[in-house]
């Protein structure tokens, strides 16, 4: 008998396929949803083993319309990036079988291994995590795969971004601006694509001081081949509407502290995270959404809108 609550079931074919793929003696005991994620949904599967032990499993499976579409693409990727990052110290979830046309499942699905840690998306204790945040995304970067993933795709454009109500119309005209220029040059690296505090896992001591550590990194469904200005922007612009623009401006400093190289003129790399937080201004409600869900109950739309433009406005004040 299998425990779980409704929310959490697995339907009948992905349940089979799932049973499938554990070793002899093994069963499911027990589901769980798992909160956060935007386009698909999570389950933790805990596995009885045959010597009375447990052993948990995660299962990504797409059910949204809206997504469905992109499922094959999105796990297929996930999958091979997986399969890469076996061994290079990169700590990421192990693939464990992936259905990315749902042949055997109700749904596109992925099954891999759990690890251990959370997110963290407080305040407290920020100023430890961001430097372990940016010297995980060097180690990102560093990774030379055999074959490499799709070109990144910069969906936004100058005539799709959402300017804030109540925003800076100078600021964000000049932002526009930039995006209309040519993409600069740039050495292209192995990017995660969605490299930001809630698709990391820490383990974090009772004070949340020394001793803290990242334990995973996980959605790996957007991997890309590109500028590593990009993977930083993205993760700039996260921790500036989390925790305020001067973290997001902290972030690449933080990176180059760490490492990292970005591009070294200061108007390419300030080109990479006017577009990256421009980009986040066609999709604050749905970016703020989980974040509310999983206790950031402060950061409502509005809320999420006016740190944007201030980040944003910081970013042309940058450019000068």
């Amino acid at each position: 008998m299998i425990n779980h609550d409704e929310a959490a079931a697995v339907l009948p074919l992905t349940l089979a396929w799932v049973s499938r793929h554990l070793e002899v003696g093994e069963r499911i005991v027990r589901t769980e949803a798992l909160h956060g994620g935007i386009t698909a949904e999570m389950r933790r599967l805990t596995i009885s083993m045959r010597d009375g032990s447990t052993r948990e499993l995660v299962l990504r499976s797409f059910v949204d319309p809206f997504y469905v579409g992109h499922a094959e693409d999105w796990l297929h990727r996930e999958a091979d990036a997986l399969s890469l990052l076996m061994g290079t110290g990169v700590p990421a979830p192990e693939l464990v079988a992936v259905d990315p046309t749902a042949v055997h499942c109700e749904y596109p699905s992925l099954l891999m291994t759990h690890l251990a840690g959370r997110t963290v998306l407080d305040d407290e204790g920020l100023e430890t995590r961001v430097p372990l945040l940016a010297r995980q995304l060097v180690a990102i970067h560093a990774v030379r795969p055999a074959e490499r993933p799709r070109e990144y795709v910069a969906l936004t454009t100058a005539e799709t971004v959402v300017t804030p109500k109540g925003a800076d119309a100078a600021a964000w005209a000049a932002a526009i601006d930039v995006i209309r220029r040519p993409a600069p040059a740039y050495e292209g690296r192995f990017l995660h694509r969605d490299f930001q505090p809630g698709n990391v896992l820490f383990d974090l001591p009772p004070r949340r001081a020394a001793g803290a550590r990242i334990t995973g990194v996980v959605d790996w469904a957007a991997t890309s081949w590109g500028p590593a200005d990009l993977d930083v922007a993205h993760c700039c612009t996260n921790l500036a509407l989390l925790h305020g623009p001067a973290w997001g401006l902290r972030f690449a400093q933080a990176y180059e502290e760490a490492g990292g190289v970005l591009a070294a003129a200061a108007s390419e790399r300030l080109y990479w995270q006017v577009r990256d937080a421009l980009a986040c201004s066609e999709e604050v409600q749905v970016v703020a959404q989980p974040w509310r869900e999983a206790g950031r109950t402060e950061l409502t739309t509005r809320a999420v809108e006016e740190r944007l433009d201030a980040y944003v406005s910081a970013l042309m004040d940058a450019l000068g």
